[in-house]
């Protein structure tokens, strides 16, 4: 169950991430490749209550993992992403489907990047008759959508700041550039058992004017935080984050099953 979070972890409509960048770019690569993985989560409000039930599961075929994370929160609302990449010498978004339906969220929506095609599908699903809406958009090589947490897990402590693409969904789909650097190290226990973990630190750089206003007005988005276990196969055991665009910081966790 420790394989959970870390493997190609979701986004949700805001957000969905690395190792050493590449110099051209910032596309990543591959040091820990994926396999076959499932495993639970529970997500938690700030106050510690419990929101939702998920579940993570990812397939390799070939050089390509398919990976899906769902939420069912208690409300019957729903958090479900998609996501298909390749890991050969990179990481490489080939698709990420991400759905987010019910009252838990103010526009529930749903968003589809085809980055072979170079297309991103929005549609609105508050009115169930509106049709997607999809445009032509250049997805550049190091877009994180649905791989933001997958690699993160391939960082290194020692990493300097990596920035990679990422596409916010909004009524209309923004890319912004993600700022991943190794905040601090620190330690969680597991029956009584201390484990050193690293605490990450995301943020979104809006860039340009917006990124100057942004703050002043309140639209500058919470930073993601996220705990990577140490001393072995690194695996990401807690994230906190919004899970849509002006929304709180929840915290995602492993879950113990209950017999």
């Amino acid at each position: 169950m420790e394989r959970v979070i870390g493997q190609g972890f979701v986004g949700a409509c805001i957000l969905s991430l690395v190792m050493v960048a590449v110099a051209s770019g910032q596309e990543v690569k591959v040091r820990l490749r994926d396999g076959s993985a499932r495993g639970f989560l529970v997500l938690r409000s700030e106050t510690g209550a419990i929101l939702a039930s998920g579940e993570f599961s990812q397939i390799p075929q070939g050089d390509r993992i398919k990976a899906r994370l769902v939420f069912h929160f208690k409300d019957g609302s729903l958090n479900e992403e998609t996501t298909v990449y390749s890991q050969k010498s990179t990481f490489r978004l080939i698709s990420d489907r991400l759905v987010q339906r019910g009252r838990t969220f103010p526009e529930p929506c749903e968003m589809t990047i085809d980055a072979r095609s170079q297309t991103v599908s929005m549609r609105a699903l508050s009115n169930p008759g509106q049709e997607a809406k999809t445009e032509h958009m250049d997805i550049p090589p190091d877009l994180s959508n649905g791989l933001l947490f997958n690699l993160i897990k391939n960082l290194q402590s020692n990493a300097p700041e990596v920035k990679v693409s990422y596409l916010a969904a909004t009524s209309k789909p923004r890319m912004v550039k993600l700022a991943i650097t190794m905040e601090k190290e620190g330690q969680f226990t597991v029956a009584a058992r201390r484990i050193k973990a690293a605490e990450w630190d995301v943020k979104a750089d809006l860039g340009g004017l917006t990124g100057i206003v942004a703050p002043m007005i309140g639209k500058q988005p919470p930073d993601t935080h996220v705990w990577i276990a140490e001393n072995g196969v690194p695996e990401i055991v807690r994230v906190d984050t919004a899970l849509y665009v002006g929304g709180p910081v929840w915290s995602i966790q492993l879950a113990s099953p209950v017999w």
